[in-house]
């Protein structure tokens, strides 16, 4: 298993203290993925979840998180920051993409 040098996203503060406080439910030997797949308003839709590594996954660790990411989906999210909202209005991640050309009303869809 070989970890990437660079992290092609980021999390801030908030958002790495949340994913902490959910990995403590998760079963073992799972890894934070991170990645897009087909749906949504704009052609993209984020994921953000717990899964085991795949054959085609690359590892990656940011604030004692460990990551995985499929290593096709790099050129979408490079660059993206990962933030956590405790609002009154909106609670929940957001995701703030270079990548993006076109963005949803939801803030979980996105074209590129």
């Amino acid at each position: 298993m070989e970890t990437m040098n660079l992290t092609p996203v980021s999390f801030t503060a908030g958002a790495v203290s949340e994913i902490k406080r959910l990995y403590t439910q998760q079963q073992e030997g799972k890894f934070l993925r991170v990645g897009a797949k087909g749906g949504g308003c704009s052609g993209l839709t984020y994921v953000l979840d717990f899964d085991e590594q795949g054959p085609n996954d690359e590892l990656f660790e940011i604030d004692g998180i460990q990551c995985i990411m499929d290593k096709g989906q790099g050129m979408y999210l490079m660059g993206m920051q990962i933030d956590w909202d405790n609002g009154l209005n909106n609670r929940g991640f957001t995701f703030s993409n270079p990548n993006a050309s076109k963005t949803c009303g939801c803030g979980t869809s996105f074209a590129v």
